[in-house]
């Protein structure tokens, strides 16, 4: 259990909290480039409690400047996308991507008033299929080396999804190894030549054995954690028969990332970021290390399950995530279908927009949730000092130097499991076709 202070202190992100400011220090998801395409690219962006929006201008360069007008207030998604700016229908003023207002055609000719109006503005950088944005004081940092980046447009695929709670929950259930042996159990195994596109559905390793079916028979993982210059490494381990140990490498990255093995061939990188207190969006990009993704069936497969423009998922709160009592007792551990995101969904919604944690009991797999509350708090309290070098990432590491996170399935001795993860990454990396995934 902890205290509702201390409860507001890890959720709330909006403009003045203390999470929120450590946030504001790494570079935020604010949409997909997918939502950019179209003849008008101008979309509302809201984040970090914050009300923005986002537009190409004629010169193909990225804007994300406030919502309102300085002016009076008017709503700017629905400015005139001209000029190499947005203009406000209201009274035709006029604003560039760095948020300044360089016309006001209604005002006394000869007026030089919009030289002193600026909106809030923030830089914004598109890699991969995300666009980025940095809130925070002073320059943004440099981005991480990590595979998502590295790799090439075409062995990346990103995605995102509307979830109904605070952005902590959902990410604590990315850094939570044990809850996949219960939550994602399935009844069945399919055959893995059918997993594209989906999370658990591979072969375990280099095996014949269906993940589903390792994870079904071994729900004890031992679990560990090791702080890394990005966040924290995160160690499950199930010991299975004949001496041997199937490893599985998951990742925290900071502030609000994590980091985990799709199948052999993909990993997939997941921000979770704050709308606001009581919504978030995980925004995902999935890597391949083998051939170039197919992007027509992922997107496909996901837009089963998700509407736009919003990306909410089709199955919610309020048809019961479309539970099933029959699928619960032959199919699924939870009566809700295949897709893995819904049973994320459910698990993270249902204690509500903000889970009271002063009712909560962690256990001892829950050492990974532990840790990462302990680096937000001194983070926080860095922060708060005045000493932004103690932030990870930002404490004296060059970002651009930070690579991989490793994350993958692995099997090996019981007595030598950390040989045959770092094996099995260095043997990926090396056999990878399009680019040079070596570190």
């Amino acid at each position: 259990m902890i205290s509702q202070e201390l409860n507001d202190t890890l959720t709330r992100t909006g403009p003045g909290t203390d999470a929120g400011a450590v946030m504001r220090h790494y570079w935020q998801p604010a949409a997909l480039s997918d939502e950019l395409k179209g003849p008008r690219p101008v979309v509302p962006v809201k984040l970090l409690g914050e009300d923005l929006v986002l537009f190409r201008d004629t010169e193909g360069k990225l804007g994300l400047i406030g919502r309102g007008c300085p002016h009076r207030g008017a709503d700017l998604c629905f400015g005139r996308l001209e000029d190499n700016g947005l203009r406000c229908p209201f009274h035709g003023w006029h604003f560039d991507r760095t948020g300044q207002c360089v016309e006001q055609p209604g005002e006394p000719e000869g007026s030089k008033m919009h030289e002193q109006i600026k909106n809030t503005a923030y830089p914004v950088v598109e890699k991969n299929g995300i666009i980025f944005a940095y809130m925070g004081p002073g320059e943004p940092p440099e981005f991480p080396n990590f595979d998502c980046f590295r790799a090439p447009e075409t062995h990346v695929f990103a995605f995102k999804g509307l979830w109904q709670c605070n952005w902590l929950q959902a990410m604590e259930v990315g850094i939570d190894p044990a809850h996949a042996s219960f939550l994602h159990r399935f009844l069945e195994d399919e055959d893995p030549a059918d997993s594209y596109g989906k999370q658990f559905r591979d072969k375990a390793a280099d095996t014949d054995i269906p993940m589903t079916k390792l994870l079904r028979d071994y729900t004890r993982p031992d679990i560990s954690v090791e702080e890394t210059d990005y966040g924290m490494r995160i160690i499950a381990l199930r010991h299975l028969d004949g001496g041997k140990t199937h490893v599985r490498i998951t990742n925290q990255i900071f502030p609000e990332a994590i980091s985990i093995p799709m199948s052999r061939e993909m990993i997939i990188t997941q921000w979770h970021v704050p709308i606001d207190d009581e919504r978030c969006y995980w925004y995902s990009m999935f890597t391949s290390f083998d051939k170039p993704v197919d992007k027509d069936l992922m997107r496909a497969q996901r837009l089963k399950e998700h509407r736009l423009p919003d990306y909410a998922p089709i199955k919610n709160k309020s048809n019961d995530y479309g539970f099933d009592p029959d699928e619960q007792r032959t199919e699924t551990y939870t009566g809700m279908g295949l897709d893995i995101n819904v049973h994320d969904q459910w698990a993270v919604e249902s204690p509500g927009p903000i889970f009271d944690r002063t009712k909560e009991h962690l256990g001892k797999t829950d050492v990974a949730i532990i840790k990462y509350r302990r680096m937000m708090r001194a983070a926080i309290a860095s922060l708060k000092e005045g000493n932004t070098d103690a932030l990870p990432m930002l404490n004296g590491v060059d970002p651009s130097t930070v690579y991989g996170p490793i994350s993958n399935d692995t099997i090996g001795d019981r007595h030598a499991w950390h040989d045959a993860f770092e094996a099995s990454d260095r043997a990926r990396r090396a056999g990878c076709k399009g680019w040079d995934a070596t570190t």
